[in-house]
Parts: structure tokens; sequence; C-alpha cells
């Protein structure tokens, strides 16, 4: 009897390799699979703006990093002696407007500059409901805690969303013609929209991703949305909160994309450095100054060693160098 609906992606027309630099931007699933990614030694630059749900900040920042402007000096604000800006997330503050105001534009020209020598983009599209400041009129990333008063909330009008997609990617095509788009709807569901709400938002994403991809060859989709609510529609997949993927979940997504995104050498690769990764967290049952772990130590180095022509690995040959020198030591 099967447990769930087994869905396999469809393979994606560009393989990411081994040497392919990635950015990725979006919601808090952009900022899981670029962790992944990273773990597996790829070139990431991961969600440098932190959690954007909604596509329209998503657009205005990445185009205000490739045009070279500076953040809205109106869109600055203070609370409890903490600076933040509306147009981006909470986790980039200062304790005053000018350091943030550095921040800022050193957090835009290095997303810039990763844009224009990657290879890849991952976008998560979270949600199509967005917060209108009231005062300026202008949709906010994200409300840092302020008064609700201040803010209005709406669905964002698909038109008008498709729109601003659409200017994003001609701008995005423009700075890296070679530049290849994975477009994503985040699996984890705004249940504070309301649920009906909430389908209506993540329809409206995915009707503009689908759009996007026809209209566009560069552009592609990968369907973590639909292997979260179809094939692993079961509750021991969540968090305890019963609205983000568990890392059960979050594996099993991240395997499906391995075998729909990567190129056959990366695939290889990823099976040997999984091994490589335990073996690096590994720590022996009777101590580590034992002959038979110095032993173990050496043949993970020579492993490391083999590696390092391919990628970068001088964090973790220095740890096992240490670890091994600490051992020699200790049997002299």
């Amino acid at each position: 009897m099967k447990l769930h609906t087994d869905f396999s992606p469809e393979i994606l027309p560009y393989r990411i390799g081994l040497k392919s630099r990635i950015v990725t931007l979006g919601s808090c699933f952009a900022e899981v699979i670029g962790s992944r990614l990273a773990d597996h030694k790829l070139t990431v630059l991961n969600n440098p703006f932190g959690t954007i749900f909604n596509p329209v900040s998503m657009a205005k920042l990445l185009t205000m990093a490739l045009h070279g402007n500076r953040p809205d000096e109106n869109r600055y604000v203070e609370r409890d002696g903490v600076w933040f800006h509306y147009d981006f997330h909470s986790s980039l503050w200062a304790n005053s407007q000018d350091d943030l105001r550095i921040k800022l534009m050193n957090c835009l020209r290095t997303t810039a500059e990763a844009i224009q020598k990657a290879d890849f983009l991952f976008l998560t599209l979270g949600s199509a409901v967005v917060y209108r400041h009231i005062e300026t009129g202008k949709v906010v990333a994200n409300c840092h805690k302020m008064p609700g008063q201040l803010f209005e909330k709406y669905l964002y009008q698909i038109d008008h969303l498709r729109d601003d997609m659409t200017r994003l990617m001609k701008t995005l095509h423009k700075a890296n013609s070679s530049l290849k788009i994975v477009l994503t709807v985040s699996p984890v569901r705004h249940t504070r929209d309301t649920l009906p709400l909430n389908n209506v938002s993540k329809s409206t994403l995915r009707v503009i991703a689908h759009e996007l991809t026809i209209w566009n060859n560069w552009i592609v989709y990968f369907p973590a949305y639909e292997l979260m609510i179809d094939d692993l529609r079961d509750y021991r997949f969540y968090e305890a909160d019963l609205i983000h993927p568990n890392a059960q979940a979050q594996a099993y997504i991240f395997e499906k994309f391995v075998d729909s995104a990567f190129d056959t050498e990366l695939r290889h690769f990823v099976a040997e450095w999984t091994q490589i990764s335990k073996s690096l967290a590994h720590r022996p049952l009777y101590g580590e100054t034992s002959p038979a772990h110095q032993v173990f130590l050496r043949k993970l180095l020579s492993q490391l060693e083999t590696l390092s022509n391919r990628i970068d690995v001088s964090a973790e040959l220095a740890d096992v160098r240490g670890r091994l020198e600490k051992c020699i030591l200790f049997n002299d």
C-alpha cells in the first residue's frame, strides 16, 4: 500500500554543475535550498536580502541592485534604538541610519556582482499578499514590528504582479544574458492570511511562474510546492507548527531537486561528499587519540586532499590536520 503520491519532477533543461555559481533569493525556502547547496560545496550567495516573501519587494530590490541605485532615504525606520529599512528584511539592521545605509549599499553591490557572474538564480515566491505603508503608499518587504495601523494588507493584483515580474526578468537578462532562472513557489502556507486567501495567493504565484517559463526558455520551474502539498501530504512531514516542512521533508525535496537539476558529475560528487561529511562529523567512541582513530583521520585527510583540486576544502583540511596532529602528539 502506497503511503504517499510519488511525484518525480521532470529533468530541467539546464543542469547545475560542480563549478556553477548560484544566487538564491526569496522566502525562507530559498534559504533552505541555498544552505543545502552550500553544504554540498557549491558556490552560493544565499538569500542576501534575508527572507523576502512577496515578489513585488523582490523585484524592487533586484532592480535597485542591478541599476546601482541607493535605498530610498524615506524608507528608513527606527524602533527601540535600532534602524531598519522597509524595503529589506529585519535581519539587515544597524544602530544608526548611516551604518545601516552602508550595510544596505554593500548588500546591494554584492548581490549585483554575484548575479552578473552567476550561472543560476534560484527565486522562491512566497506570497502574493502584501503590506502597503499607508503614509507613502508603497509596499514593504517587512513591517519590522511597527504598529499594524500603519499598514494595509491586501492581495496584489495579478496583472500588476505579472508586469513587475516581466520587467524584472528583462532586467536580469540584460544584466547577465547567460543567467538561467529557476522559479519555485514556497511550500510554506501562510495560514495567518487564512487558508482560502493563501490558496488564492499561491495560485496567483503559480500562474505567474508558469507564464514566465512559457515566454522565456531560460526560465524553468521546479515544483517544490507541489512536492510538499501533493507528494508529502501528511503532517508527519511538518514542523510542530504544522506549517513549515520539517528536516525530513526538506531533505526529500532537495533529493528531488538533485535528481532534476544536477548534472551527472555533480550527482556523483554529492554522493561522495555526503560520505565525507559523515566522516568529518564522526567522533570515535573510545576517544580521539587512539591509534585506530589516527588511521581513520589519515584516510579522511587523503580523501580531502584528492578533492582539493576540485573544490575548496581548506577549512576541512585544517580541521582534520589539527585533529591528526593532536592524535600523533598524544601517541608519541
